[in-house]
């Protein structure tokens, strides 16, 4: 690499993690070979997501826009960031000497605005905001398990049952998750009847003053925490909501890998 190097770049540690998940090249007869340098485009897509820019706001010294483009695009249809991020939270929970199937989960909401970019949007009544909602559930570490984004006008409790659908048979070792109480009522027996796991509401003491951290929910507020440092998700910039679940597994995998990069140094010094 010739450039001067960006913070979000990849070292080689954490390339030698997920080069072998990157699709290979295309074995069409016709045709130019592929040019472009992989790790620079892994960089192109971190740096997006960490500076919140736009596709063609990309710096020069980085690969064109529309191969960048090209390449998280076709990576999304194919599944391949969903892959790569399922593979990086097994390895770092064995790490932390966990099971790989985690038993235990939490759920919860963030709304987010969105931009006259289009797609689909609500309005959440409750937080006052014109958008859509990150729906993510969390092991204990505060690794996400699912993403589902649906428009924010969506209650969380029929919300919920987007994520648990999807959950459902992925993770047949998960027999608990906990919530707040905008998950109590029949969502409870909903998730022990057609899922086979219990739901658990997690309320807030009424007799509390003031902020006051309750068990197992600050891990997924943690994990929106997290998410956070990611400019791109400071909104919901994206026209379908599966390019949005996209982006949150991307930023998990940028996350895990220096995670996982650091303790291979560590263990190697």
């Amino acid at each position: 690499m010739s450039r001067k190097a960006y913070p979000t770049d990849v070292s080689d540690v954490e390339w030698d993690l997920i080069k072998s998940m990157i699709p290979a090249e295309s074995k069409r007869k016709r045709g130019k070979k592929r040019e472009v340098d992989m790790p620079e485009v892994v960089n192109a897509i971190f740096y997006i997501l960490r500076a919140g820019c736009s596709w063609r706001m990309m710096p020069h010294d980085l690969p064109a826009w529309q191969t960048v483009y090209s390449y998280f695009r076709r990576w999304e249809r194919k599944g391949v960031w969903q892959k790569i991020h399922t593979v990086l939270r097994s390895q770092l929970r064995q790490l932390q000497g966990r099971d790989v199937e985690p038993s235990a989960g939490i759920i919860d909401s963030q709304t987010v605005k969105t931009t006259e970019k289009g797609g689909v949007k609500g309005y959440d009544a409750g937080k006052k905001i014109n958008g859509r909602k990150r729906h993510i559930v969390v092991d204990t570490m505060g690794l996400i398990l699912m993403v589902v984004v649906h428009t924010a006008s969506i209650q969380d409790r029929d919300g919920a049952k987007l994520v648990f659908d999807k959950i459902d048979h992925l993770f047949p070792k998960l027999h608990l998750i906990w919530a707040d109480a905008g998950y109590a009522g029949l969502l409870v027996d909903w998730v022990r009847y057609f899922i086979g796991c219990g739901l658990e509401i997690i309320k807030r003491c009424a007799r509390t003053d003031g902020f006051k951290v309750l068990p197992r929910r600050w891990v997924v507020e943690r994990t929106f925490a997290w998410l956070g440092r990611y400019r791109r998700l400071s909104k919901d910039y994206e026209y379908h909501p599966q390019t949005s679940e996209t982006m949150i597994y991307a930023a998990m995998t940028n996350l895990m890998l220096r995670r996982l990069a650091r303790n291979r140094r560590c263990s190697t010094t």
